[in-house]
């Protein structure tokens, strides 16, 4: 409960840059439609680390300055 908004975004952030990095590794593998299906995997999971990034950059923007 104590944790900073910043630091679980920064995480699943993180988290989600490893999965895509996983998810695209495997695909590399597999051949046909179950190679396909990991790349779409792969793309949704990006498309989410984008998203949580986003939200980081965001609440970045909204911290109040040192001097105010």
């Amino acid at each position: 409960p104590d944790t900073a908004d910043e630091y679980l975004l920064a995480h699943a952030c993180e988290s989600l840059a490893s999965a895509s990095i996983m998810a695209s590794n495997f695909a590399g593998h597999l051949e046909g439609p179950h190679r396909h299906t990991a790349m779409g995997l792969q793309q949704l999971i990006m498309l989410a680390e984008l998203a949580v990034n986003r939200m980081l950059d965001n609440v970045d923007i909204q911290k109040p300055s040192p001097h105010s």
